[in-house]
């Protein structure tokens, strides 16, 4: 792409794709930022409130729609971003910096997603339940809520706007959505596919913006049923206390300080590995990225220095070239937060063991260097706060029970894992460990489309995307009683 990109009509109303009334808006490759990606003219607050009208006007009759109808529908999209998986995973590469394996990866992963919800529509959405009454017919079915709000993040700018928008549709919902600023070109591509695969105009519709000048319009429409976010945990509750007070069904997905626990019977390599990837991969802006490692004295010193020379040895560098590893954090706010925690890190006396630097591999692009540090104390900033980048820590624990212990020791309560060959152990730990999801010897990062994913504490507002909890979040229950009348 050339330098100035093309304006394209990046704003989806009432099934008509438009430029919007706002401020122009530019996204630049991470890696090389003098590169425009695409630029488009985001939404105003009128804008957002035609959106709305779109999605209310075609709520009832997707309402009606056959489940199985709907789950076509997401099937075929689901074809057309299969199709497309090496076109939009570069994009997405090109745009949030993940390696090329890494933008493909995730776009088969969205595939995969569809897919999944796109048979859900065709699943029991009740019970038939006995009655008190001999002549009553009574039974319960799960019926759409109605107009949907979808907010979404920079960090899977596929994947996780697919696993939102799937569900909502699938159980006939109609949907206002706003993705990251960042990453508007992945977000038209995901609304492209589901559009053309037959979407009826107003189901699906798609506003670009800045917070700070759509952000009131996007929450304060009095026609939303249900808001789904994800992103950062002051963001979050902020958007949750905007709309409690008018009752809107609200999911949140928020921060994680992951730990991993390595016990001395672990295996060496595979602990290490594990670790390295949950804590570097995506450049570690993922909300279940590994950020501490708990380690027990018997295997601390070979684990350390193992996982610090892994590190060391990745390869940072343009995310579409080959044999990259680590590409650039998304931007340059971003690249500052994380070197802000590089410098904390330094004045509150942890061991670096690998990295502590921004990289500059090519180019003035956004790099920082995987990083690890040791002897890191679990109530210092680097152990207790959420860093999203590639950054880990190796927190010295003597026991399991301390490992515990300090794992429960943040805020957070997103994902958590153990490195052991004793099952006794394991089973102790996936008992004791406050996390909504949890794994044994294997990373902290991960999620299949059939299973629960949220989190405890200050990670999640209690409900679960994905599986068979999303038609909990997207649906509300409706209760029959059917009497006939006497003589019919």
């Amino acid at each position: 792409m050339t330098a100035t990109a093309t304006t394209v009509r990046g704003l989806l109303i009432g099934g008509e794709w438009r430029h919007g009334e706002g401020e122009p808006l530019e996204r630049f490759n991470p890696a090389r930022p003098s590169e425009s990606v695409v630029r488009l003219v985001a939404a105003t607050a009128d804008d957002v409130r035609a959106a709305y009208d779109a999605a209310a006007e075609a709520a009832p009759g997707w309402r009606r729609t056959p489940g199985p109808a709907r789950g076509e529908i997401l099937f075929r999209a689901a074809a057309l971003l299969a199709a497309r998986a090496d076109a939009v995973g570069e994009e997405l590469s090109r745009e949030e910096g993940k390696t090329l394996p890494e933008g493909r990866g995730e776009v088969l992963r969205a595939v995969q997603i569809l897919r999944w919800f796109a048979g859900e529509a065709s699943q029991p959405v009740g019970d038939v339940l006995p009655s008190a009454n001999a002549t009553t017919f009574l039974w319960s079915e799960r019926v759409p809520l109605g107009v949907v709000t979808v907010i979404t993040p920079w960090n899977f700018p596929v994947a996780i706007p697919v696993w939102k928008l799937a569900p909502a549709l699938a159980f006939g919902n109609t949907v206002v959505w706003k993705p990251s600023e960042l990453t508007p070109l992945c977000a038209i591509r995901v609304a492209e596919v589901l559009s053309e695969a037959g979407l009826p105009p107003g189901v699906l519709n798609v506003v670009h913006g800045l917070p700070a000048a759509i952000g009131d319009a996007v929450t304060g429409d009095e026609r939303i049923r249900a808001l789904t976010f994800t992103g950062s945990t002051a963001t979050g509750r902020a958007i949750q206390q905007a709309v409690v007070g008018r009752g809107v069904k609200t999911q949140l997905e928020l921060g994680g300080k992951n730990p991993v626990i390595v016990l001395d019977d672990a295996d060496l390599d595979q602990a290490v590995e594990q670790t390295l990837r949950g804590a570097m991969w995506s450049t570690g802006q993922k909300c279940t990225a590994t950020s501490r490692a708990l380690v027990l004295p018997g295997i601390r010193a070979a684990f350390s220095e193992r996982l610090a020379e892994r590190a060391a040895a990745l390869r940072v560098g343009d995310p579409l070239a080959e044999g990259t590893q680590i590409g650039p954090v998304v931007s340059q706010p971003q690249q500052q937060k994380v070197l802000g925690y590089l410098d904390v890190a330094a004045d509150e006396g942890h061991a670096l063991l690998a990295g502590g630097r921004a990289a500059q591999p090519a180019g003035d692009g956004w790099f920082v260097s995987p990083t690890v540090y040791g002897d890191v104390d679990p109530a210092s900033r680097l152990g207790q706060e959420e860093v999203f980048g590639p950054v880990v820590g190796i927190i010295p624990v003597d026991s399991l029970e301390e490992a515990v212990t300090v794992a429960n020791g943040t805020p957070y309560g997103l994902s958590a894992s153990i490195f052991t060959r004793d099952i006794a152990r394991a089973f102790a730990f996936v008992r004791e460990v406050e996390a909504g999801m949890v794994h044994v010897n294997s990373e902290t990062a991960g999620a299949e489309p059939q299973a629960p994913f949220g989190g405890t504490k200050s990670s999640s507002s209690g409900s679960r995307e994905q599986g068979k909890a999303a038609v909990a979040f997207f649906t509300e229950s409706k209760t029959v009683y059917l009497d006939m009348p006497a003589g019919g």
